[in-house]
């Protein structure tokens, strides 16, 4: 079974930054592709938006709407997904989850809440 912890959220002013860790077990992160992904304010139900994902070689792919203010690398001494968050806007106000990429629903995990302030 695959679990993951979401880690690092808080509130921060418009244009801050803040720094997202996503743990996993060793046989999880050697195994699997993770990625981010938030539910906003907005958003009903279970829906939840892709932020950014990391290849086994570290490759990033990015949501349009965090390119160049998000980086997202993979931790393998730690064995965690870091998302380094710069220039943060009122809208990335969020909980972000930590996944697999594509994500599989059994695997959400509590997330952690992002909260930009103006």
């Amino acid at each position: 079974q695959v679990q993951l912890v979401e880690s690092g959220g808080g509130v921060v002013q418009v244009g801050g930054s803040l720094r997202l860790s996503c743990t996993a077990s060793q046989n999880a992160f050697r195994n699997f592709v993770l990625a981010w992904y938030r539910q906003t304010p907005g958003n009903s139900g279970d829906e939840r938006e892709f932020v950014a994902t990391a290849a086994m070689d570290n490759y990033p792919t990015y949501a349009e709407f965090v390119k160049g203010r998000f980086t997202v690398t993979r931790d393998s001494a730690a064995n965690a997904l870091v998302l380094e968050m710069d220039e943060l806007e009122p809208g990335d106000t969020a909980v972000y989850y930590c996944n697999l990429f594509p994500y599989i629903p059994d695997v959400w995990g509590q997330g952690t809440q992002v909260i930009v302030s103006s």
